[in-house]
């Protein structure tokens, strides 16, 4: 027996919240699930939410249930789940989990429909494909095992019965493929090549999508004879696909000496928030990430750039007078700002594409090429290394 549907005001604020985000209405079909499915039986007792200072403020329910509850019913993305001091789980903002059911088309195509869920999270968008395509249709499948457990509690004692999988959401499950529809709910820098397998031949891949220097983007891939090729979306930055944490590398190396240079490129051109400039350096210069420094210790302004995957780093300082140019330092055997600089040139000779004309093929062996689609035609984007 299904749990009882949201309360009634708070799900209708919910809604309204939702249909003002996406600038239209939902579906019906959409929103009475939205409706339906009581986002607060997937939420535990302690949540946060940002408090719009880059932090996050705590909501409890036994000493604030008002608030919990109204939160529970905000469009907002809450944090369930902190280890060693950085939120590990979240429950998505209730607009974001629409858009992606909305590009899915889960409300247009015809029943029955095999979907499997990487992510299960609190259970809440599980309960949501429960609603709209039956028990049986849904596989989740969640890595952390502790996530799992409450996951499967709450969709039981909500009343939904989707089969629940304690494993590696990157391996998929082979058990019930293939299916017409694999929805990622964390993030991925590459296509594991288990969801290829296992989905059916035109079916298709929702993922949001991260790279080491933006996370942002939702691709929508369609998988035919063991390939897949699709488009991004301009929306969704989720948290990575859970993997070990690769050792940080050091900002020296005893096998390649400092080199010292000046650019006229800013680095705000580059990571200074504009999304379409940042996905595509992102694709196209894989493990270069970057952090702000404002301390002062070393310059007015510094942009840090590091490798992830090795001792490659560079500085790029503004001196506070001379927007024309920048004093380089970097070492390693990447020479990354050459890469971000080459990269940065390419987008522009493209004509400066937005998120939405790039897109992926990712062959039957899984090599992926990234494309860029200008005037009607796709020119391949090289990737740096």
């Amino acid at each position: 027996m299904r749990a009882p549907a949201a309360p009634a005001a708070h799900a209708q604020q919910l809604l309204a919240q939702v249909e003002q985000f996406l600038g239209h209405p939902v579906p019906p079909v959409l929103a009475q699930a939205l409706r339906t499915v009581p986002r607060h039986l997937f939420l535990p007792d302690r949540i946060w939410r940002g408090d719009g200072q880059g932090g996050y403020e705590l909501c409890d329910r036994t000493v604030e249930p008002d608030r919990w509850l109204e939160a529970a019913y905000t469009d907002v993305s809450l944090v369930t789940q902190f280890t060693e001091g950085l939120p590990t789980s979240s429950a998505s903002m209730p607009s974001m989990v629409l858009r992606t059911l909305l590009l899915a088309s889960l409300h247009t195509l015809p029943s029955p429909l095999s979907v499997v869920e990487m992510g299960t999270a609190t259970g809440f968008n599980a309960a949501l494909l429960c609603t709209l395509l039956g028990d049986q249709a849904v596989t989740t499948i969640e890595s952390d095992a502790a996530l799992a457990k409450v996951g499967e509690r709450n969709l039981h004692m909500a009343g939904y019965t989707p089969t629940v999988v304690r494993g590696d959401g990157a391996a998929g499950w082979p058990d019930r493929a293939p299916y017409d529809l694999i929805l990622s709910t964390f993030s991925v820098d590459h296509l594991p090549p288990a969801w290829t397998a296992q989905t059916a031949q035109g079916g298709r891949i929702l993922t949001p999508w991260n790279s080491a220097w933006c996370c942002y983007g939702t691709l929508e891939a369609t998988t035919r004879d063991g390939s897949a090729q699709g488009r991004f979306h301009p929306f969704a930055a989720y948290m990575p696909m859970r993997r070990p944490r690769p050792t940080t590398p050091g900002p020296t190396t005893a096998d390649h000496s400092t080199q010292h240079a000046t650019t006229k490129l800013s680095p705000w051109a580059v990571a200074g928030g504009d999304l379409n400039t940042e996905f595509h350096i992102g694709l196209t210069v894989p493990g270069a990430r970057f952090a702000w420094n404002a301390s002062g210790s070393h310059a007015p302004v510094r942009l840090e750039v590091a490798d992830t995957t090795g001792p490659s780093w560079a500085t790029i300082d503004y001196d506070g007078h001379h927007g024309d140019r920048f004093a380089v330092t970097q070492a390693g055997p990447r020479p990354l700002w050459e890469e971000i600089t080459a990269a940065y040139d390419r987008w522009l000779r493209l004509g400066r594409p937005s998120v939405e004309q790039h897109g992926l093929t990712v062959a039957p062996a899984g090599a992926h090429t990234h494309w860029v689609e200008v005037a009607g035609r796709r020119h391949t984007v090289r990737v740096s290394r």
